[in-house]
């Protein structure tokens, strides 16, 4: 199985006042219901292409969190990040009521409003923007890597590559077809079980027809299958539980920068 990352590659260091700064509350109607976003805009995406990047909180979190922890736009502030706000959804594995947000984790669930809310942001992003359609990415943590996954299945053909973190496919791992991933998991997850992830990434190694492991050369304490079809599967294997490593950001945004979509 994959190399381990044992040593912090990156210092958390939060976001900074600019980051703060640049980042702006955006309001669509899905169906009657307000739906939420904290986007960054780069000054220059009206007038070159720029890449867009959608980061989805957990469940039980928010978008100012997931813009904290991921901090996509202070990492690469070429590109357009949106961090969506999700809506009140039963969990899968905890919340089986529904008393905090998350994301819908099937087709068809909730009438597809998480869908639904992601073709409304794309469509004002491309309507209001520059948008590199060959850079399109979605990463998130948890139910927000779950949905990443779901996104893949239903959208896939508009994204480059995906980064989902202490998540796995479910009942949508027939759907995927083949695309650029990177998956950060814990060994000692509790929640999201390390036996159902090595399950999933062994999944994404054969549909994306990868040889063996090798050190990736953008950050050798990740393990890289290169692929026949040019979609590689990079792996990121932390010591930890289900919390979301504070090394993860810099390295998705690297493979990222790495991958644009093949014609």
């Amino acid at each position: 199985m994959p190399n381990r990352i044992l040593s912090l590659l990156f210092v958390f260091l939060g976001t900074s006042s600019y980051a703060e700064e640049a980042l702006i509350q955006r309001e669509w109607v899905i169906d009657g219901v307000k739906r939420q976003a904290l986007v960054c805009v780069p000054a220059t995406a009206k007038e070159k292409p720029a890449p867009l990047v959608f980061g989805f909180h957990g469940h039980g979190g928010n978008m100012a969190n997931s813009a904290r922890s991921y901090h996509v736009h202070s990492l690469w502030p070429e590109a357009i990040v949106v961090y969506p706000q999700g809506l009140n959804t039963p969990g899968r594995l905890t919340d089986p009521e529904g008393k905090k947000p998350g994301w819908q984790s099937n087709v068809g669930d909730q009438g597809d409003r998480d869908l639904k809310f992601f073709d409304a942001m794309l469509a004002s992003m491309r309507g209001e923007y520059k948008v590199d359609d060959a850079r399109i990415y979605s990463t998130g943590h948890s139910n927000g890597g779950g949905f990443t996954y779901l996104l893949w299945a239903a959208r896939g053909d508009q994204f480059a590559a995906f980064a989902p973190s202490a998540s796995a496919a479910s009942r949508t791992r027939d759907q995927l077809k083949p695309k650029p991933v990177l998956h950060v998991a814990g060994e000692n997850d509790p929640l999201v079980k390390f036996a159902w992830q090595e399950a999933q990434i062994k999944a994404l190694i054969t549909l994306n027809q990868c040889g063996a492991s090798q050190a990736w050369e953008l950050d050798r304490n990740c393990s890289y299958y290169p692929s026949k079809i040019g979609c590689p599967v990079i792996t990121a294997i932390h010591p930890g539980t289900h919390s979301y490593p504070k090394e993860a950001p810099e390295v998705i945004v690297k493979f990222f920068k790495s991958q644009s979509k093949q014609p």
